[in-house]
């Protein structure tokens, strides 16, 4: 599940432009991605939703807005083009990372895509970049009204008809796109590359995909949609794509926390933390090669997306004893079928504090309850009850505890 937020950003000409941002339901995204629609499409386009939304269950947050003069989105089109299109794309970037988090990902479709090329070098913080039907070049999209360019031409616009709604081209329109060349620009970008096009695409011939994944370095990759159309009407198609970019971009999610969880095995006792993003209180953690969330629940301002801090200190407590448990079973050639620890944390009074100036004090008591599961006489169970006072959790826990604190270089 995913929740939605209408919002509003300035454009790159002044003009209010609507967006929606998806976001996991638990509101602790792992990352940003940006979301391009295509040539005289709006942010609500089927494919746009569903991507968006199947993000959103991958924790990837994803604001789609509506380009100058589309959909909800102020400003005249007629006296947009290209090159304010990608203007947008970097406000739309600013946007997101003054008040959500930095954008990692950038995804295009159509004409989107080849905006999201273009911009892609503007947005430092993107990692990555994902075109779902793009041309190679913006000029493409004349073809899409040929009849008329000599017109809009000659007379300086004209109304053609896209998709069965009518749209003033103008003359400044065709000559922008045909400045524009997008080779140079995607072969510099410096981010990795996945490329989606349909070989049956009849909008957008399957060579531009081809063109576009030659023009870039590694890493990229090319992912045919066989048997999807241009705009991937067809539920199944969208959700293949919105599948796929969600498990791809995973490594191109440049948080702290994440880098760690990338480190080898040799460096798992590192553990890095950083705030997820966004106005809430989740954190993320690697460690290691793993992740994890911890988070607080609504109640004290967060969004539970998340084990708490004193709920991750128990877990590490737990699965120390569990462990050293099973060690000393094996050890022991004993019979234990299973252990299992129940764990509760709590703040008691202490009446008698010899240690504090005040009579009264409080200390962190951990009840800890472990079932042992097999044919155990009581000698055995006596004895693993013993063991599990000794696993270095514990130890470390009831022993002297030194943190020492710095400021990063």
């Amino acid at each position: 599940m995913s929740t939605s937020q209408k919002v509003t950003f300035k454009g790159s000409s002044g003009a209010e432009l609507a967006a929606v941002l998806q976001q996991p339901a638990s509101g602790a995204a792992r990352g940003y991605a940006l979301f391009a629609h295509c040539f005289t499409c709006t942010k609500d386009i089927f494919a746009a939703r569903q991507i968006a939304t199947s993000l959103a269950e991958h924790s990837i947050a994803v604001l789609r807005f509506d380009f100058t003069g589309l959909g909800e989105s102020e400003g005249e089109f007629a006296s947009s083009n290209f090159t304010s299109n990608v203007a947008d794309l970097v406000s739309a970037a600013e946007y997101l990372g003054s008040e959500h988090g930095p954008v990692n990902i950038l995804i295009g479709h159509s004409l989107g895509g080849a905006a999201v090329l273009a911009a892609a070098e503007k947005i430092p913080a993107a990692q990555a970049v994902c075109t779902i039907g793009a041309p190679a070049e913006p000029a493409h999209v004349e073809h899409l009204f040929t009849e008329r360019s000599e017109e809009i031409r000659s007379a300086g616009e004209a109304e053609v008809l896209l998709a069965g709604r009518p749209f003033v081209i103008q003359r400044q329109f065709l000559d922008d796109i045909a400045s524009v060349s997008l080779a140079e620009r995607v072969g510099r970008m410096n981010k990795a590359l996945l490329v989606f096009h349909s070989p049956l695409d009849k909008t957008v011939e399957i060579d531009n995909a081809r063109r576009i994944y030659q023009a870039a370095a590694h890493p990229k990759s090319f992912i045919s949609l066989d048997g999807a159309d241009h705009l991937l009407t067809r539920k199944a198609d969208a959700a293949y794509v919105a599948s796929v970019i969600g498990s791809w971009a995973q490594r191109y999610l440049s948080s702290p926390a994440t880098d760690a969880a990338a480190a080898p095995d040799g460096e798992a006792d590192t553990v890095q933390v950083a705030e997820a993003g966004g106005s809430g209180l989740a954190q993320l953690i690697g460690n290691g090669r793993h992740e994890l969330i911890a988070d607080q629940p609504t109640s004290l301002g967060g969004g539970g997306a998340g084990s708490t801090p004193y709920g991750l200190l128990l877990a590490a407590l737990g699965s120390c004893t569990t462990m050293t448990l099973r060690m000393y079973a094996r050890h022991k050639k004993w019979p234990l079928k299973r252990a299992a620890v129940s764990l509760k944390h709590s703040r008691v009074h202490i009446k008698d504090c010899q240690d504090c100036e005040t009579g009264a004090a409080a200390v962190d008591r951990i009840e800890r309850q472990i079932t042992l599961e097999g044919d155990l006489d009581e000698t055995q169970r006596a004895r693993l009850l013993e063991i599990a006072d000794r696993c270095p959790v514990h130890a470390a826990l009831t022993g002297r505890i030194e943190v020492v604190t710095r400021l990063a270089d």
